[in-house]
């Protein structure tokens, strides 16, 4: 049994044939969807998406940093409106992204900040994006004496930083499609790294697997991370969905 720990099965690009997709990777063994929030209009069809598959797609909430720009108090006030209205799986996805743009980064550095705090007071895990902001990230996190469980989404970044996401405390690498790409060197720091800090995403319908790269990302090319992981840790499939699937629980509780 595998669990995509991060997936954005809402979004438009599965709109033609989204309940095909997820009841066959149920079929499969991918019995788990985390559903991470935007922003205010991804909200309504990720609960929808929720109420039609309440036993396998789970919601999460957060603003996105992508997202965060100078109307951010009003953004958070949404948010923090939804988190008091009902129970999420995690607070996310939330952190930095600088790579296109650094106008908004004391914006984004506030979100950021407040959501984790957020979490600490629901007693939710977090679910972190970072993009070209890894100093700055850790440097928000290290600020807080005591963290909550996170997942730190798409990590694609060096063996040192690897060990200091894992150092924090109870943080969990979310491990996708860059796994498969020849050149993305992931491989290479992954090998070095105990399975027990792993989880498996898709990122769906973004950055698809090699040999779909550049396509559309679906539920069930989750199986091409796994087999790369397999390949890499010489181990089992079964044994990659079962000890990722203890990881990711143990995240979401």
């Amino acid at each position: 049994m595998f669990i995509d720990t991060h997936t954005h099965l809402y979004a438009e690009e599965f709109n033609s044939d989204r309940n095909v997709l997820i009841k066959k990777a149920i079929h499969n063994g991918i019995i788990k969807f985390y559903l991470p929030n935007i922003d205010s209009s991804s909200i309504a069809p990720m609960l929808s998406l929720e109420a039609r598959f309440p036993k396998n797609c789970f919601a999460m909430m957060g603003l996105h940093p992508c997202h965060v720009n100078n109307n951010v108090i009003n953004d958070l006030i949404i948010i923090s409106d939804w988190l008091k209205k009902r129970k999420f799986v995690a607070i996310g996805e939330i952190g930095m992204d600088l790579y296109w743009d650094k106008t908004f980064i004391e914006e984004q550095k506030y979100a950021f900040q407040k959501q984790i705090e957020w979490a600490i007071n629901f007693n939710y895990p977090i679910v972190i994006h970072c993009r070209n902001a890894f100093d700055e990230i850790f440097s928000v996190l290290t600020s807080f004496p005591k963290l909550p469980k996170a997942i730190f989404h798409c990590f694609s970044g060096n063996y040192e930083q690897a060990k200091k996401i894992i150092d924090l405390g109870d943080f969990k690498l979310g491990i996708g499609g860059v796994l498969t790409f020849k050149n993305s060197g992931l491989d290479k720091v992954v090998e070095k790294i105990d399975l027990k800090h792993f989880v498996l995403e898709t990122d769906a319908p973004y950055l698809a697997p090699n040999p779909f790269r550049g396509k559309r990302n679906e539920p069930s090319f989750l199986f091409e991370i796994a087999k790369k992981l397999s390949e890499i840790k010489n181990i089992s499939m079964a044994e990659i969905g079962e000890l990722t699937g203890k990881n990711a629980d143990f995240i979401f509780n």
